[in-house]
């Protein structure tokens, strides 16, 4: 099938899935695949969950959309879910990419400062605010000029927090940069940068689009480290497949965003968040317990790549992987190979092979895919 009427912004591979269940997805000439995607660490908690379906089902024969000028109780009963009982607030938008964009509108309204420093290799979306945030000169190239006041430094090195200075409004990052190659930031330095910010009155903004919602092992990979930011970004996995995102800060940053001042059409709507209620009952410390457990288990098996000559690394933590590959085998094409074996991947820079397959993927599932991975790489050493 051609796409002959939709804008060609993405490479996009010669087949259609059509049908999920579980972590197995079927393209539209009936061949499966074990999902190492989750839809680009979206769909986490696997495909057709039946409390999903349930919910938003029940909702469909309610009402599925209202305005935001009137109380929409499923709003306040996600929020609660999302920040348990700390001192915060939430905002709802569709997508990561709006979440980071009313994190920068907060952080310089609540600031009265306009300067933001964010890291080099790091993506927080497309838009213009969340794309002049996101220290990737190829996704920003043909798009100048980009919002100012926005600078960058390198991430996880000590030498960075000379950047954190007072006339900063915020610093913004990801604990692990996923579209960044799977960079998982240093404990140590996370904290220092947090201290510097602190230090400096300089809002502490933390990017868990991809890593929040139990990726790590934690609702949000933050509480894994230890930092308590001032606000938080979510989206992806909130509502396992249905458009969400959403802002949180802490209390004190309400008075910022008063009536008028930030909204959306969409955002919220009665819908979404019959899914996204239905996602963060699910996430409990039980099954929090259980992700950590498998990327425990499967631990070993990742470390057996790192002998292979055709991969430098690996990296992650919890269900989100890396695996780094040397230059002369481009990753796009183990990707393709893997698809014919029948298994999806992704990549990320570095010519990083990344995986981030459902949280609901049992034990068996992660060793036969990453066994089948595995056998590839060995094909391309010999």
């Amino acid at each position: 099938m051609t796409m002959d009427h939709v804008f060609p912004t993405y490479a996009r591979f010669p087949f259609e899935p059509v049908t999920a269940t579980g972590v197995t997805i079927t393209d539209d000439q009936g061949k499966d695949y074990l999902d190492f995607t989750s839809g680009i660490g979206v769909c986490n908690l696997g495909y057709q969950n039946a409390e999903i379906q349930a919910a938003v089902t029940d909702q469909l024969g309610k009402i599925w959309h209202i305005s935001n000028l009137y109380e929409n109780h499923l709003q306040e009963a996600v929020a609660e879910l999302l920040v348990g009982k700390e001192d915060k607030l939430v905002f709802f938008a569709n997508s990561g990419t709006e979440a980071n964009e009313a994190a920068l509108k907060l952080a310089r309204k609540a600031t009265g400062k306009t300067k933001v420093l964010s890291f080099n290799h790091s993506f927080h979306g497309r838009t213009y605010g969340s794309m002049s945030m996101t220290g990737n000169a190829h996704i920003q190239e043909g798009f100048a000029p980009l919002v100012p006041d926005i600078s960058f430094a390198d991430y996880n090195d000590p030498a960075s927090l000379d950047a954190i200075t007072p006339d900063l409004a915020a610093v913004i990052l990801e604990v692990i940069q996923g579209e960044g190659g799977v960079i998982v930031g240093d404990p140590d330095w996370l904290r220092d940068v947090q201290a510097k910010c602190q230090a400096t009155d300089t809002l502490f903004i933390i990017d868990e689009v991809q890593t929040g919602i139990g990726r790590t092992g934690f609702k949000f990979a933050y509480e894994g480290v230890g930092l308590d930011p001032d606000i938080v970004t979510s989206a992806k996995g909130l509502a396992n497949g249905l458009p969400v995102g959403a802002m949180i800060g802490k209390s004190k940053l309400g008075k910022a965003f008063g009536p008028g001042t930030h909204g959306s059409t969409f955002a919220g709507n009665p819908l979404t968040m019959a899914s996204a209620q239905a996602v963060l009952k699910q996430l409990t410390p039980e099954f929090l317990e259980q992700v950590r457990t498998k990327a425990f288990k499967i631990g070993q098996t990742l470390a057996k790549f790192e002998a292979l000559p055709v991969v430098t690394s690996v990296s992650g933590r919890g269900l989100m992987i890396g695996i780094h590959l040397t230059d002369d085998l481009p990753v796009n094409d183990v990707i393709t190979a893997l698809q014919a074996k029948g298994i999806l991947t992704l990549s990320a820079v570095g010519n990083t092979l990344r995986l981030l397959p459902p949280l609901v993927m049992s034990v068996e599932d992660l060793e036969s895919g990453l066994t089948t991975i595995y056998d590839e790489l060995v094909a391309h050493t010999n």
